[in-house]
């Protein structure tokens, strides 16, 4: 997300490259560059101007310390602006009511459904809520059941009226349902239309009178850029909202949206939601966003999701097989299940300060591991516990029942072989299991 304006930016701070200092002649092209990167990007012009004017007047503010080239102090001095800009800090929903009562709003096709069902799971996995979704878009005839799929998928009850064409009833219904079986919040998924009408307007107004949400989450595709942010200023006019979701942020590779609906509607990003699958869900921190805009990484969410994945039993199993050099192909495939259940592995690769720009450009598919999962699969249960009986003939077989080349399956077992003999070393040096410990193989 974001690839074209973070190498405009990238590339308008290189124009200080080899400046000694920064100065009023040396920092115009650079600023005028950043300001034409993010007007590219689908930012209002009057933003981009108001956020390039005080880029230049920190920067002409600033002493350049002989540590630190001009360069480097304008790469500062934009992240922190992008942090400004995108909102400062997270924000956290509202969940102290009981039961809490969350509305979600926005167009039809900007994700409302899914996003109510991986919020759903957000708060039942993570903040420990027994939720209820509720289904009261009465107009898009495969939205209950779309609701009530994913409701199927993570284990969350739906409620929902079919035969009933009151929106506002509906709603009033499930709240006395959720009070009745002790749900303690209760989200609300309404109908969309394809562009702000009347109609949409009242019967998402209504219902918000009728049970008094304590949370209104407009649904947004990011990829749409100003458009969103025109239509978020309609709601917000509307309903009041008390936060945004960005959605399909994993196809934005402008990132306008992003950058200036918090400034227009003065509420707050809470969500970013990228992919189908119903754990693809973040709670929305511009100074991490700010950050993999610039090409820094973001090393935190990356730890967060490796410890979302972390089971301490499991890995003390593994640490312990490891130590005694007996880590096999049952366990590799294990970890690359963990690691898939992470995210995109492009998205990943991003998070790795310095790793994003180098994989820019590269076509990573997701299913990088399906070749590999293909060739453990063909060995027997025994061949994959003891990878050192694997012959000449066993790999001529795997290679069959993978649909892989012999090279394939010899580069692998070569490049396996290298990093149990890494383990190995590490488990020899001093310190060992702190190492593993590190890699995250063990607590």
């Amino acid at each position: 997300m974001f690839e074209s304006l973070s190498e405009r930016l990238d590339s308008a701070f290189k124009q200080l490259k080899g400046e000694g200092r920064i100065s009023e002649i040396n920092i115009a092209t650079t600023v005028k560059e950043i300001r034409r990167a993010l007007v590219d990007a689908d930012v209002n012009f009057k933003i981009a101007k108001d956020f390039t004017d005080r880029v230049k007047d920190k920067a002409l503010g600033e002493k350049v310390l002989t540590s630190i080239s001009p360069g480097q102090l304008m790469v500062k001095i934009v992240k922190d602006e992008l942090v400004e800009l995108m909102g400062n800090t997270e924000v956290e929903l509202d969940l102290k009511t009981n039961p809490t009562v969350i509305l979600i709003a926005g167009l039809q096709g900007s994700g409302k459904t899914t996003f109510s069902g991986k919020l759903a799971n957000f708060l039942k996995t993570k903040k420990n809520k027994k939720p209820l979704l509720v289904a009261a878009d009465i107009y898009r005839p495969a939205a209950i059941d779309q609701l009530k799929v994913l409701g199927g998928q993570i284990g969350v009850e739906v409620y929902a009226e079919p035969e009933n064409k009151n929106a506002v009833q509906i709603a009033e219904n499930a709240i006395k349902e959720a009070k009745a079986k002790g749900n303690n919040v209760i989200i609300i998924d309404t109908a969309g239309r394809l562009a702000v009408d009347e109609v949409m307007m009242t019967e998402v107004a209504n219902i918000k009178k009728a049970v008094n949400p304590q949370e209104i989450l407009f649904v947004v595709d990011s990829m749409t850029g100003q458009d969103a942010v025109n239509t978020a200023k309609s709601f917000n006019e509307r309903l009041d909202f008390s936060g945004v979701v960005l959605t399909k942020l994993d196809g934005d590779t402008r990132g306008g949206a992003a950058l200036t609906i918090k400034y227009t509607v003065q509420k707050p990003i809470k969500f970013v939601s990228m992919g189908e699958k119903l754990d693809t869900l973040d709670v929305f921190y511009p100074e991490r966003m700010a950050q993999r805009i610039l090409g820094m990484g973001d090393i935190t969410t990356l730890v967060e999701r490796a410890q979302a994945q972390f089971d301490e039993e499991q890995a003390k199993k593994l640490e312990k097989k490891i130590r005694q050099n007996k880590f096999d192909f049952d366990d590799f495939k294990e970890q690359l299940g963990q690691i898939k259940k992470m995210g995109s592995l492009k998205d990943l690769l991003g998070m790795i300060p310095g790793v994003g720009k180098a994989v820019k450009d590269l076509d990573i598919s997701d299913d990088a591991f399906k070749g590999i999962e293909a060739m453990i699969n063909s060995m027997t249960p025994a061949e994959r516990a003891d990878p050192d009986v694997i012959d000449g003939s066993r790999r001529k077989r795997i290679a069959k029942g993978a649909g892989k080349d012999i090279q394939d399956v010899n580069q692998f077992m070569k490049q396996f072989e290298q990093m149990r003999q890494m383990m190995k070393m590490m488990n020899k040096m001093p310190g060992g299991g702190k190492g593993l410990k590190g890699m995250g193989m063990g607590r």
